[in-house]
């Protein structure tokens, strides 16, 4: 299992009211990698400079090598881009995962409050086959 969280943003790290340091404290000792980004220390010319290159990329439909380019750079708003073809290709949990490296919770949210939903129907089906 893979798990994300960004780090450089402040103390409070809170998402559907828990704190999300704590959330993934959990998961310490369970074999779960948790990669954590740290906003980027490049040079702003050669940030800006990839960034134009990630726009142009995703402008001519390369994604994926546009989405490598604004990992690198930590441009957020070319993040929340790529999440948002993702979100429109069917493509949640790797839209949920570009929205939060972003970081842009107004966008995860509705999209973690969906897949809640879903494990929730899967949970209730299950349970209502036991029973019969």
């Amino acid at each position: 299992m893979l798990l994300y969280y960004r780090k450089g943003y402040g103390k409070s790290k809170k998402l559907l009211g828990m704190d999300i340091t704590k959330l993934f404290e959990k998961f310490e000792d369970h074999g779960v990698f948790i990669k954590t980004t740290i906003p980027s220390r490049m040079e702003s010319p050669q940030k800006a400079a990839l960034n134009r290159k990630g726009n142009v990329l995703f402008n001519s439909g390369d994604i994926e090598g546009a989405r490598r380019v604004f990992l690198t750079t930590g441009y957020s708003d070319g993040l929340s881009r790529v999440g948002d073809y993702y979100k429109s290709q069917g493509r949640l949990v790797e839209a949920l995962k570009m929205y939060w490296i972003a970081p842009d919770r107004s966008k995860c949210e509705p999209i973690i409050a969906q897949l809640a939903g879903l494990v929730q129907n899967l949970i209730q089906k299950d349970e209502a086959v036991s029973n019969e």
